[in-house]
């Protein structure tokens, strides 16, 4: 009976003053079951990550092969993501995240049934709809549960649980392998993303949003208009993730061919490390000035450094531990990026959004990141690893010259139509007269 009165204070609705009166991210109700949710539906994600494609490859699979299934599980996590806006207005946080949480870790015992085509995709596509929910609801919930002066160290927070599963669980999954062999990686991964499911049993009931009054002379904007700019920074950068994370481990052979493939696990785990520092970091700025994206620009270069360094490295044969600078310098980049994508994200579009702007960030993330999987996979047919990196370098840069072109055009960007901070600042402040002698 205590325990159930337990679940039922936890449970009960969050009210508009309750959350304005939130003080500190830890003291906003909800916020520990959220973020071990997080933590165990992204554990259970990169465990598994590194690792079925190396499954593939062990078995005699093709590198296609490989790449492909990352690829399908990214593609059928974006197709869901696209819905789960509608999801969470029709049946409620909750509810959304217990189901897609058993989808995400139940269905990979079903790696263990072997890495043939038929079985490997149609897991891989079962998991990918449980994660891409899962990924939006826990999101979005983030910007309700704490009021928007709170919202940067919020998702600065979310960064860390995420970063800190991933530092853990992606060298982790590869080092298991020789301890308990692949199967028993695959039933580990599948207990991990089962602990979001009883987390998520606890957060409390989010009342439905209500849409913003519209008056009739206010220009209104399509939301695509608004982050646009945001998304394909983030796309661009998570495209070489795409790569790093399939890819890395197997490239490091190269450099070592005993230890390559464990090592590159530690490679993961520092690239995770980097952008949890980094994520939590430019929380804090867009807190302390108010302008989320103040730092996007300078982590874009940082990334692209990181992977052409990686690139530089397999290239002269250098030591395999230089590629720890390489991954630290992409790590930087990647996780102040998702950051500031997010709070731009959230900043420019209605609080009554906020599904549709999480659900927009993870499908930018989850794109890039099958994307990258899949086409840079398909890539090393006729190439070796090198170039594919350095190819993923001058992408990143591609999503760079969209931010430098955005920063450009300045008041002429349409984020800024009905921008609240723009029309004050447009106000003139009225002179003092001066007394007459």
């Amino acid at each position: 009976m205590a325990l159930m009165g337990a679940f039922a204070r936890a449970r009960r609705p969050l009210t508009p003053e309750e959350v304005s009166g939130v003080t500190s991210v830890w003291r906003a109700r909800g916020m520990l079951a959220v973020l071990v949710a997080v933590a165990a539906a992204f554990g259970a994600w990169s465990l598994l990550l590194p690792v079925v494609p190396t499954a593939v490859l062990d078995a005699g699979g093709a590198e296609s092969l490989a790449g492909l299934s990352t690829g399908v599980f990214m593609l059928f996590t974006v197709i869901t993501q696209i819905f789960t806006p509608w999801l969470l207005r029709k049946f409620g946080f909750r509810v959304v995240m217990v189901v897609s949480a058993f989808l995400l870790g139940g269905p990979a015992f079903g790696y263990m049934l072997g890495m043939e085509p038929g079985v490997l995709l149609t897991v891989s596509a079962i998991r990918g709809v449980g994660f891409g929910a899962l990924s939006v609801a826990e999101a979005a919930i983030i910007a309700e549960l704490v009021p928007l002066r709170l919202l940067g160290r919020a998702t600065g927070t979310l960064g860390l649980f995420v970063g800190a599963s991933q530092m853990v669980a992606l060298p982790l999954g590869l080092g298991l392998v020789d301890v308990v062999g692949y199967n028993g990686v695959f039933a580990i991964g599948a207990s991990v993303g089962l602990v979001a499911l009883f987390s998520a049993v606890l957060i409390p009931t989010i009342p439905p949003s209500v849409e913003e009054h519209i008056t009739p002379n206010v220009i209104r904007v399509p939301t695509w208009h608004l982050v646009l700019v945001p998304a394909l920074a983030l796309m661009f950068i998570t495209t070489a993730y795409g790569a790093i994370t399939n890819f890395l481990p197997a490239a490091m052979r190269d450099l070592d061919a005993a230890r390559g493939a464990a090592l590159g696990g530690v490679m993961l785990g520092l690239l995770n490390l980097a952008a949890m520092a980094s994520r939590y970091y430019a929380g804090r700025v867009t807190d302390r000035t108010g302008q989320p994206g103040s730092v996007l620009i300078p982590f874009q270069v940082c990334a692209a450094l990181g992977v052409f360094m990686t690139a530089v490295i397999l290239v002269l044969g250098l030591p395999v531990w230089t590629v720890a600078f390489a991954v630290i310098f992409y790590g930087l980049g990647f996780g102040a990026a998702q950051n500031e994508a997010l709070t731009m994200m959230f900043y420019r579009l209605p609080r009554s959004k906020a599904s549709q702007a999480s659900a927009i960030w993870n499908i930018s993330f989850d794109s890039g990141t099958g994307i990258g999987s899949t086409v840079y996979g398909m890539m090393l047919v006729g190439m070796s690893f090198a170039p594919m990196f350095g190819i993923a370098a001058g992408v990143i840069l591609v999503g760079l010259a969209v931010t430098l072109l955005d920063r450009q055009l300045g008041r002429y960007r349409v984020v800024e139509v009905n921008n609240l901070a723009v029309r004050l600042k447009s106000v003139q402040v009225p002179r003092r007269r001066r007394p007459k002698r």
